[in-house]
């Protein structure tokens, strides 16, 4: 166990640091993520509310890692787990409500569906692709989520942001120098909150939208399995899954690990495969691709933790 950590905090996982929410050590991630396969966390901090998580931060070792966990849906947990601290936001951090004739106020832990489906209700249009991303605000707001045309940098104004100090700041659209599925959040800091801006829509028309969305989704995309979402970018010009499928990868296996049939920039954790394998896997895609079309592919799924 990290010195930085064990000294810190409280072994029981009981009170440490003044925690109010449930602290768990050495707790399985697979069971909370997508592809269910990889390592524990050092320590999983689920906390009460915004002064809770304030509070813990502020009193833990600047040394120790802290990493923020969603739906685990655009994941990869390596083998051997995470070290320090994944903070998983709970109900507390779930609350949507309108703002007003526009604008959405997010927790940073409520989900997309949920999101496009207040929006829906109060006749805001704009934001129904995040009905199609399998993740919360936090994971939007950090990775300028996006699908079906949408990108999260065209709907956000601003996020409150808790920093590695236990800081609450806001945060502008601006400020994270949003490119593709890629921000300037800073190391550490977990999105606890995000204003979204859409138009005035009709509520019937914004729900055949979701219903297109989903449609669309359901015929294309492997959802059925243990899978992380796309896996990589698509690179300026071109379609990652087109340039998968030209390097000859579809349904390419390694151990439990598949390259989707259904579409092939997603992997698929077809029973027992390692985290490894599942990586080891999209490295040799990525190997193939560049061998066939020069094109080097970037990860767009995050790998985290100790091989």
């Amino acid at each position: 166990m990290d010195p930085h950590v064990s000294t810190a905090l409280d072994t029981s996982g009981e009170g440490a640091l003044g925690a109010r929410g449930k602290l768990t050590p050495q707790a399985p991630l697979a069971p909370l993520v997508w592809f269910k396969s990889g390592g524990a966390a050092e320590w999983l901090f689920e906390p009460k509310d915004l002064a809770d998580l304030q509070d813990f931060l502020r009193q833990l070792d600047p040394a120790v890692p802290v990493m923020a966990l969603g739906l685990g849906s655009n994941m990869i947990v390596r083998d051997g787990g995470v070290p320090g601290v994944v903070v998983r936001l709970g109900k507390a951090f779930a609350q949507v409500r309108r703002l007003d004739e526009v604008t959405l106020e997010c927790g940073g832990g409520a989900s997309g569906i949920l999101v496009s489906s207040t929006a829906r209700d109060a006749g805001i249009a704009g934001v129904e692709f995040l009905r199609s991303i399998p993740g919360t605000v936090g994971g939007f707001v950090r990775m300028n989520g996006g699908a079906y045309g949408g990108e999260v940098k065209d709907i956000l104004v601003d996020c409150d942001v808790v920093l590695r100090s236990g800081e609450l700041v806001t945060l502008d659209n601006a400020d994270l120098g949003y490119t593709y599925r890629h921000s300037q959040l800073p190391e550490g800091a977990i999105v606890v909150a995000a204003r979204f801006k859409g138009r005035s829509g009709e509520p019937a028309a914004i729900q055949a939208e979701m219903d297109r969305i989903s449609a669309s989704r359901e015929a294309s995309q492997p959802l059925r399995s243990k899978t992380g979402g796309s896996t990589f970018k698509n690179p300026q010009g071109h379609k990652a899954w087109e340039l998968v499928d030209r390097a000859g990868c579809r349904g390419l296996t390694l151990g439990g690990a598949q390259v989707s049939e259904k579409h092939t920039n997603f992997l698929i954790n077809t029973g027992a495969a390692t985290s490894a394998e599942i990586e080891a896997l999209g490295e040799d895609v990525r190997r193939r691709v560049k061998d066939i079309s020069g094109v080097e592919l970037e990860w767009e799924i995050q790998r985290v933790g100790t091989k």
